[in-house]
């Protein structure tokens, strides 16, 4: 029998691994397949003769020839990449070739139709991003209304009057109605933040309702305790802003457990823990795993009526630390919303997401070349290969959601002024724009050389940092 049993979870282990690969493969193929799209649908508009569109990198596996110009269609071995290879004199000996095709050589079109080639590989990914953003939209997924937890005594929100169970209704005038639009909107501010801001002056000022929708009020923090940095961690935290969770409730009471022992039974709510109110179902478990073997003094409520218990927590292991375990199940769910949006609302939400998602990317990029941000931030195949699995497990529009933001990430990328990438292309022609001729080829493979180390120098921290991700600590 023990051999039967690791036998079927090392076969549930390598499900779940090919749920993962198959996952991550449809996600990195998708959005290669549009951004390559971008490229091969506008170099057909502007008339450039398209000699192959390969989905993967390295040897082709397979091989089509379509249309008029028999534009050779492949699926080559290294499925992460792809590329739309056109007709290029740089590339190709012109010696014999017809008029005909050679007016519709890539070097030879304008500079304005080769920025507009380049630049609609990204914008397809930002496009597939806004139509992906819109269906999760229109479809509504469950989130966390944006209610407070009980501040903690000393923080900015305890300081300007935030309270247990306060609904968060505006940040800046804008409306929320989940806790991830509060946590963007705040950490866009964050990111954004001066040098200097001066004491009277609040950057963030939230809308604030009591739990009754009674009492609505603005409060004001200062960001001067905080730095671009901060997003790394719990930067809300350190305002003093968390989300709340449903009271501290027993669930099963699991036989023999200390628990039971203490005389808790199934239902009952505990309000304060050695004499520490206001305990919510996560602050309760976080006292337990925090007293190993010994005694808690609970008080609580048991069909209203005031009761009040000593319970022992059990010593149990995790991580090699000791933890604290009562054994009984705790539900610490938040209270969750489904927000649906109609097609003209769910378009601009969508629009407005991406857009600002763009641009936080791009902030966080220069934030750190600048030293002000992590490197830790920037993620690799395997981290995106998990997040993938994960997602996917989850449903459908998790996987969505995933699936824009990675576009988002692709598109942003490649606009970077990288020589190989999109956007060093980009710089080349704009600066063929400004100085009315083509950067010479010794410029251009010097600059290729330097932008290939660069991307090898990426490609390292990022697998590195999914190294340190999945190897726990």
């Amino acid at each position: 029998m023990p051999h039967n049993a690791l036998f079927l979870q090392l076969m549930l282990l390598d499900m779940e691994f090919l749920h993962t690969i198959i996952a991550f493969l449809f996600a990195i193929c998708t959005l290669v397949v549009f951004h390559e799209l971008g490229h091969y649908w506008v170099a057909r508009w502007c008339n450039v003769k398209v000699l192959r569109f390969s989905l993967g990198m390295g040897k082709v596996l397979y091989s089509r020839r379509f249309g008029v110009d028999q534009t050779e269609w492949v699926i080559s071995a290294l499925p992460i990449g792809g590329y739309v290879k056109m007709l290029d004199l740089r590339e190709q000996d012109g010696s014999g070739m017809a008029d005909a095709d050679l007016a519709r050589e890539f070097t030879r079109q304008p500079v304005a139709k080769r920025i507009a080639i380049v630049a609609a590989g990204p914008l397809a990914n930002l496009l597939l991003a806004i139509a992906l953003f819109a269906v999760v939209y229109m479809a509504g997924v469950p989130e966390p209304v944006a209610q407070v937890r009980a501040p903690l005594v000393g923080t900015q929100a305890y300081d300007a009057g935030v309270r247990e169970h306060d609904l968060i209704a505006a940040v800046n005038g804008s409306p929320v109605a989940v806790w991830s639009e509060v946590r963007w909107k705040v950490m866009q501010l964050v990111l954004d933040k001066s040098s200097a801001v001066s004491v009277d002056h609040f950057p963030i000022m939230l809308t604030v309702t009591a739990s009754d929708g009674s009492a609505r009020r603005q409060i004001g923090f200062t960001l001067d305790a905080m730095t671009p940095k901060d997003v790394d961690a719990d930067f809300m935290a350190k305002l003093g802003l968390s989300l709340a969770h449903p009271p501290a409730q027993m669930g099963h009471i699991i036989g023999g457990g200390a628990a039971q022992r203490g005389g808790l039974l199934e239902g009952d709510i505990v309000t304060s823990v050695d004499g520490q109110s206001g305990i919510d179902s996560l602050r309760f478990i976080e006292l337990v795993r925090a007293a190993p073997g010994r005694v808690l003094q609970l008080k609580g409520t048991r069909s209203g009526v005031a009761m009040a218990w000593q319970v022992t927590p059990d010593v149990s292991s995790a991580n090699g630390k000791a933890i604290g375990k009562i054994n009984v199940e705790i539900h610490s769910v938040p209270t969750l919303v489904t927000v649906r949006d109609s097609f003209p609302h769910a378009l601009k939400k969508a629009v407005d997401h991406t857009w600002s998602t763009s641009v936080m990317t791009f902030k966080m990029i220069g934030r750190m070349v600048l030293g002000e941000a992590s490197v830790k931030n920037i993620t690799g195949p395997l981290t995106i290969a998990d997040y993938a699995g994960q997602t996917a497990k989850i449903g459908w529009i998790s996987y969505i959601s995933f699936m824009a933001f990675i576009s988002i990430s692709l598109g942003v990328m490649n606009l970077l002024p990288i020589p190989v990438l999109d956007g060093g292309h980009l710089l080349y022609y704009s600066l063929e724009v400004l100085t009315g001729r083509p950067v010479s080829a010794r410029f251009m493979a010097i600059a290729q050389r330097t932008g290939f180390a660069m991307l090898i120098l990426l490609m390292g921290v990022a697998f590195f940092n999914d190294i340190a991700r999945l190897i726990p600590s």
